[in-house]
């Protein structure tokens, strides 16, 4: 009774809430006013469940940022430029700040508060605020209710150009490096200060193996022209620098310092800084490993110099989407995969798998709207085949399918879904996935992601996956989870509809229109490394046999099993 009076209480104050919110009164401030927080970055001190942070800022006044059941607590956004600060709207749920602090800073370090109060209402807040800076947060010390903080909205307005300046464009692009030394070996082949200017966050810099792994060590770039600089960024790989400086220089010879610290914390730092010249350099002079220091980038922003300007960025889905591409695999009875949309990929698989992909011998259609995806036991001779566990034969002992859209279809975001019957027994991998098209091209895996929109093994078809896998996260390590069905039912009794919603700020997947897993791009920089998925990919449909993850078939396992598929579909 307590759980629905509470379910209660929470539609009641969230219908109370919207209407208020929806009335807020235009604001006072100068006519340049505008809303700056939406679709920002956002992060807080903690999250509850799904509830993340980017919900306070998304628009959506039904998506909510809650926190942990304690206090203190907080949320912050990054504005991406400093400005001048006039509003704070905060649109409360039911679990609400009694006491709390609006703040402002110029380095999310030190924080100057624009607003506080002990006596907070809840509801919808529209405060009146003058401040400067670029981060904003509201910085809660006292809860309400027992449970934690929970904002529908968090909105910031203002207007640009506080006395922070606005930072300019990215000045380092494509520009000319120099480093301490660099490493070119197995472990990192041609990591050259380029590599650090490029854009490409699945590319870095490291110092040499052989010499640079000691204290100092640096990178530069030269802009090409006196640049007036205000902001940094480093993506770090796990060998970071726990002090460091970044430099300006005139010459390339006498530096500056503009930035210090002592307690570099890795991963994604965006730094704030002031200064002038040709040349910037981190300059790094206490490692936090024993091994170097390495960078996937070193992004300079400012204005002068002489830049190159950088290919566009992906444009995010429209929003309704449109269907853009789709196989309901319609057709009759025995008839192939549609040529014009899946190619076969004929092999062997990797991660030790025990089947051999055929040229579409073990998929087609079954003239009912689905495709039909067969794993056999029958040998395949003259194929490259880890050794079978019960026979110790190389040649393969099974036969299945495996077919992409690398030929005929690549995209950038998007909402990718699809329906599926997947098989039950020991050894058994069916996959939905998709792969960096640059894998096509010759670049390796993992350098170019991996998106894995499902996967189950057939030894527990209780569990489904949805993982992603990039130099800095991979395999056994790559970032994932997962999940059942209501009732811990079993995947294999039915069809079932996955879905990736991908696009700019991250993934979203679905399971039957429920929500299993939000990965956010500025938490993953932040917290395990660079994203890599803002380029072209191409789908992958298989069924495996055996393999690292799944283990080996026994005298239990079906054959033939079917991998059904019912559609594919790409909306933009």
């Amino acid at each position: 009774m307590q759980a629905l009076l509470r379910r209660l209480a929470l539609f009641l104050t969230l219908a109370a809430s919207l209407l208020t919110f929806i009335a807020l009164p235009a604001p006072s401030a100068q006519a340049a006013e505008v809303l700056l927080s939406q679709g920002k970055t956002a992060t807080a001190s903690s999250t509850e469940g799904d509830f993340n942070a980017r919900s306070a800022v998304d628009g959506d006044p039904g998506t909510r940022w809650s926190s942990a059941f304690a206090d203190p607590q907080w949320i912050q956004i990054d504005l991406g430029a400093s400005a001048d600060i006039t509003r704070v709207a905060l649109n409360w749920e039911a679990a609400y700040g009694k006491a709390y602090r609006i703040e402002v800073s110029s380095d999310a370090q030190s924080w100057t508060t624009i607003h506080q109060t002990a006596t907070g209402t809840g509801g919808s807040q529209n405060l009146t605020v003058s401040g400067t800076g670029r981060y904003v947060r509201m910085y809660g010390t006292q809860r309400a209710t027992a449970y934690g903080y929970s904002l529908w909205e968090f909105q910031v307005y203002g207007t640009t150009g506080g006395s922070g300046g606005d930072p300019g464009g990215l000045l380092s692009y494509g520009r000319p490096g120099a480093a301490s030394s660099s490493q070119s070996d197995g472990n990192c082949w041609e990591c050259t200060p380029a590599r650090a200017f490029d854009r490409d966050p699945a590319s870095r810099w490291a110092t040499s193996s052989t010499t640079g792994w000691t204290d100092p060590g640096w990178i530069s770039v030269d802009l090409g022209a006196t640049a007036q600089i205000d902001k940094v960024v480093l993506q770090w790989d796990p060998a970071y620098a726990k002090s460091f400086q970044i430099q300006v220089s005139p010459n390339g010879t006498d530096w500056t310092p503009i930035y210090s610290t002592t307690s570099g914390t890795g991963f994604k730092q965006t730094l704030a800084v002031s200064g002038s010249g040709r040349y910037v350099r981190m300059y790094g002079t206490e490692r936090a490993t024993p091994y170097g220091y390495s960078l996937w980038e070193f992004q300079v922003y400012g204005t002068g110099g002489d830049p190159i300007t950088p290919p566009p960025l992906p444009s995010d889905p429209a929003n309704p989407p449109r269907l853009v591409w789709s196989d309901e695999f319609d057709g009759a009875a025995g008839g192939k995969p549609d040529a014009s949309k899946w190619r076969a990929d004929p092999g062997t698989g990797p991660n030790n798998e025990l089947e051999y992909y055929t040229d579409h011998r073990n998929a087609s259609l079954d003239g009912s709207g689905h495709l039909v995806m067969e794993a056999r036991k029958e040998a395949t001779a003259g194929s490259s085949c880890p050794p079978d566990p019960l026979s110790g034969s190389t040649t393969c002992q099974y036969t299945s399918a495996r077919m992409n859209t690398g030929a005929t279809f690549q995209f950038t975001y998007g909402r990718v879904e699809a329906r599926i019957k997947v098989p039950k027994g020991n050894g058994l991998w069916p996959a939905f996935w998709m792969m960096g098209a640059d894998f096509l091209t010759g670049r390796p895996w993992p350098y170019n992601g991996e998106i894995d929109i499902v996967e189950v093994l057939g030894k527990d078809v209780k569990t489904a996956y949805s993982t992603v896998h990039a130099p800095a996260y991979n395999g056994a390590g790559g970032i994932g989870s997962p999940y059942t069905l209501p009732g811990n039912a079993d995947f294999s009794d039915d069809f079932h509809t996955w879905a990736a919603d991908w696009n700019s700020k991250g993934i979203t997947y679905s399971l039957d229109g429920r929500t299993v897993f939000t990965l956010d791009k500025d938490q993953v920089e932040q917290t395990r490394g660079p994203w890599i998925f803002d380029h072209p990919h191409y789908m992958i449909l298989n069924l495996a046999v055996g393999g690292d993850w799944p283990g080996p078939t026994d005298a239990s396992t079906p054959f033939p099993s079917k991998m059904l598929v019912d559609y594919v579909r790409v909306y933009q």
